[in-house]
């Protein structure tokens, strides 16, 4: 791969992200995204899958996976902010509304916290379908520094 190409692909250096910068990410949760989520994870718990199941359920009808709802959050660290080359190391998640087909998802990722130094950035995460925050959380990611 060459240098220029390398460089069209990277997210942000360290230096370059500031408290307070934030990235969405969008997307509307359909039938085919769950089915495929639980062939991919393994999560086959009917309350995603089967109507039947979910209906008498606290939930009233069939939901997304948390998990898929938190791959959002990746989307927003890993496409946008920081961008390609980040490393995940941690991520904090509380599950607060359900996801259901036909939701369009706004994930939002905003830096809190920057060590330039070690390369480290904090960010919180939240989830919305509509008003209603659906995930919220914290991540904290390596970010790579600039070359010498």
């Amino acid at each position: 791969m060459s240098v220029a190409y390398a460089d069209e692909l990277r997210g942000k250096y360290a230096d370059e992200i500031e408290t307070g910068m934030s990235a969405v990410y969008s997307k509307t949760v359909t039938e085919t995204d769950i089915v495929l989520f639980a062939g991919l994870s393994g999560d086959t718990n009917p309350v995603h899958l089967d109507e039947d199941f979910a209906k008498p359920t606290l939930f009233k009808g069939r939901i997304a996976h948390g998990m898929l709802t938190a791959g959002f959050i990746s989307a927003v660290l890993g496409t946008k902010l920081p961008g390609p080359g980040c490393i995940y190391l941690s991520q904090s998640l509380k599950f607060k509304a359900p996801v259901r087909i036909g939701d369009t998802v706004v994930a939002r990722c905003t830096a809190t916290a920057i060590d330039k130094e070690k390369g480290r950035a904090t960010f919180s995460t939240v989830a919305t379908v509509g008003e209603t925050v659906v995930l919220e959380g914290e991540a904290m990611l390596l970010v790579p520094k600039r070359p010498a």
